[in-house]
């Protein structure tokens, strides 16, 4: 590839780095840091199916244990303590700002390097944050020393512009080892107590080599984040990146989702001050803090298990009735591949439950363009003949009318002559993976003012919004939303028992049963 720099300034500016080696300053010491982040990342193709079966699972697990409460017996849970801190860190942004980047598309990344920064403990003993922004040219928006406060980041953030030029992705990487983690620019000295992290954003294929430079980045101890977005390089993300790669390559379809990545980060960055707090546990019922750990306990009627985590109910009784009907997206945007996915992690689901005619049933309906009842409930009776109709089901592939099958869900699914139970609890799933094309509000209110529970599931390009709308109240214990499926495996965790059907909570056996089963299936998957 032959780039040629005779339109550039011969000379550096004052924070920028232009064209070859003639513009770098000389080297200076550059600290590294100690223990190694882990970020769970998200990859197009690789490890969707682990992945998916996690969310449908903890999703599940989640409805069901809603269904159970503590009984007249029950004593009510620990409290929670606080929430956990961030581990001081030199932490630079890296980001493409060159032609391919539109305007509104690099506002895109100024709210996500916002929102990161928002979940940090920002301070001259805490975290620093520099950023850099590159294209042809590299410029260092601000250093690690240039503001020791939250609100100075955020407002000096928003000022930044995009360079619309070429893609020198090496050069500023190269830029960042020599002069911003270096202790001149408020890099502090190498360290156990502090990490180095350096985040790279970019869309398109470099200009210039990454695989060096990278991985004397990566020898000096910085831990190297890569963020694709859209026709990026996968390559160049794995030669930028730090080992395992799993953990550090990221890749989005378009800047309109990199907000996603938020909460990733912001989990890496985390120090957990109260394991019980946050919900970092095994504990099925009750965890209980202990200074740097902590120990599980079970309910009244309850009796904690050899392994200290899980908990049996009393013998006897036959488990709650549920009518739970899945919404699925069938519209071309899931791709079949991905929609074949879909019906596994629905029949890993299905053998879970105890279905017959006095507990479970499951009924499924896919929407695109239309809507299709693929099964009401009750036409089936047993696990087997389930899961086999669900392999059948043919995928629609055409758009995306959330609004018409919530319509449909009120209206038919959960009614009698389609086999929903009078007074039987009624549950519904609704997985989508993008935008409605119609008006959802009114249906998805409908749906839960007559008393649906309503759990939303989004992957990928869903919207944030309508995932809320279509939600049960309390909205975090309804709503799902992973850009990287590898994060969902602690949703189960977090959740906690709420409402059984029965008085007696020695009636629940099944349900705690089941919730094992669903431990043990996560942690398989996880293998």
């Amino acid at each position: 590839f032959s780039l040629s720099f005779s339109s550039l300034s011969p000379r550096c500016p004052p924070n920028t780095w232009q064209g070859l080696a003639p513009c770098l300053p000389e080297q200076g010491q550059v600290n590294t840091s100690g223990p190694r982040l882990s970020l769970a990342t998200l990859h197009p193709a690789s490890s969707s199916s682990a992945a998916m079966d996690r969310i449908f699972s903890a999703l599940l697990l989640s409805l069901l244990l809603l269904l159970q409460s503590y009984g007249v017996c029950g004593a009510p849970p620990q409290p929670r303590g606080t929430l956990c801190r961030t581990k001081p860190t030199d932490l630079v942004f890296v980001i493409d700002s060159s032609r391919s980047v539109r305007p509104h598309e690099f506002e895109k990344v100024k709210v996500f390097m916002s929102r990161v920064i928002e979940g940090l403990d920002v301070g001259p003993n805490s975290t620093r944050v520099g950023v850099i922004n590159y294209a042809s040219a590299v410029k260092n928006e601000f250093s690690l020393k240039t503001h020791q406060t939250k609100a100075g980041l955020l407002q000096a953030v928003q000022k930044i512009e995009p360079l619309s030029t070429g893609t020198m992705t090496g050069l500023a990487i190269q830029f960042a080892i020599s002069r911003v983690f270096n202790d001149s620019e408020g890099a502090r000295v190498r360290s156990p107590n502090f990490n180095k992290v350096a985040i790279v954003v970019t869309d398109g294929r470099p200009q210039d080599g990454v695989q060096d430079v990278s991985a004397r980045a990566r020898a000096a101890g910085i831990e190297v984040f890569a963020i694709g977005v859209g026709r990026v390089d996968m390559h160049t993300l794995r030669q930028i990146a730090s080992q395992p790669l799993d953990e550090h390559v990221d890749y989005v379809e378009s800047y309109s989702v990199i907000e996603k990545l938020t909460h990733k980060f912001q989990e890496a960055f985390c120090v957990v001050s109260d394991l019980c707090a946050t919900g970092d546990h095994d504990c099925e019922q009750i965890c209980i803090s202990t200074p740097g750990a902590y120990k599980c306990a079970c309910k009244e009627g309850f009796t904690l298990n050899k392994d200290g985590k899980t908990c049996s109910a009393c013998s006897g009784g036959s488990g709650s009735a549920l009518d739970l009907v899945f919404l699925i997206d069938g519209s071309k945007s899931v791709r079949p591949e991905n929609f074949e996915l879909v019906k596994k992690f629905i029949n890993q689901i299905v053998d879970s439950l105890e279905v017959s005619e006095k507990q479970a049933q499951v009924g499924l309906v896919q929407y695109s363009s239309s809507v299709r009842q693929e099964f009401p409930l009750g036409q089936f009776k047993n696990k087997k003949d389930i899961k086999a109709a669900v392999k059948k089901m043919a995928y629609m592939e055409k758009g995306t009318m959330t609004g018409q099958a919530l319509k449909y869900l009120i209206d038919n699914s959960f009614s009698v002559i389609n086999g929903a139970r009078p007074g039987v609890p009624k549950v519904g799933i609704v997985f989508t993976d993008g935008r409605s094309q119609d008006y959802i509000t009114d249906a998805a209110k409908k749906a839960k003012d007559l008393g649906f529970r309503m759990f939303a599931v989004g992957v990928g390009n869903a919207v944030e919004d309508e995932l809320r709308e279509i939600a049960s109240e309390p909205v975090a214990e309804h709503y799902f939303y992973t850009a990287d499926f590898r994060t969902i495996s602690k949703i189960g965790k977090k959740l906690q028992m709420k409402i059984c059907i029965e008085e007696d909570p020695c009636e629940c056996k099944s349900i705690v049963n089941f919730q094992t089963k669903v431990e043990d299936l996560i942690n398989s998957l996880q293998q």
